[in-house]
C-alpha cells in the first residue's frame, strides 16, 4: 500500500456516511492529487433522481470542475465499493493513474470481480489497481444500510 491509502480511504467512508441521509446506498468516493483531496463525492441517485450519480461519477465531476478539465492522468481515487462498469469507464475515460478499492463487488465489480475493465489491455488506458483497503468497514457499511431494507435482524411484530 502507498502511504496514506488509509487516510483518504477513512475520507470515502465518511463521505459515504453522507448516502443514507437522503435514502442513497451509502458509497464514498474521493479523487486525490499530490496527497491533496480534489474531488469527492457519493452515491446521489435517489436525491438527484439521476441514474448516473454514483460516487465515482459525482466525485470525478467534481475533480475535473477544480482542475478545470478532464484529464485525471495523475490522480488516484479512492472508493469504498468496487466501481460497476459505468463508473469504471468513466475512470478509464479521465485517465485516471490508479485506483484504491475498499469492499469487492462480485455482482457487478467491473475492476477485477466480475468484469476488469480497468486493466484490459485491449483499451486505450489501464489504471494500476489495489484492493480491499478498509474492506470490512466498507462492506459494514452496506451491511447495515441494506439490512433493514431486507428485513434482516428485525424484532418480530409481536416482540
Amino acid at each position: 500500500m502507498f502511504e496514506g491509502d488509509e487516510g483518504f480511504m477513512a475520507r470515502a467512508l465518511a463521505v459515504a456516511r453522507r448516502a443514507p441521509a437522503h435514502d442513497d446506498v451509502p458509497v464514498g468516493c474521493v479523487v486525490v492529487v499530490d496527497g491533496r483531496v480534489v474531488g469527492e463525492g457519493e452515491n446521489r441517485r435517489e436525491v438527484d433522481g439521476d441514474p448516473t450519480a454514483h460516487a465515482e461519477m459525482v466525485a470525478l465531476r467534481a475533480a475535473a470542475a477544480a482542475r478545470s478539465g478532464w484529464r485525471l492522468d495523475d490522480a488516484t481515487v479512492y472508493v469504498t465499493l468496487e466501481p460497476c462498469a459505468m463508473c469504471a469507464g468513466a475512470l478509464l475515460a479521465a485517465r485516471v493513474s490508479r485506483l484504491v478499492v475498499g469492499a469487492l463487488d462480485p455482482k457487478a465489480g467491473a475492476a477485477g470481480s466480475r468484469y476488469n475493465l480497468l486493466s484490459d489491455p485491449r483499451l486505450l488506458h489501464e489504471v494500476s489497481l489495489t484492493y480491499e483497503v478498509r474492506a470490512e468497514e466498507s462492506a459494514a457499511l452496506l451491511r447495515d444500510f441494506f439490512a433493514p431494507r431486507r428485513g434482516v435482524g428485525q424484532a418480530s411484530a409481536s416482540g
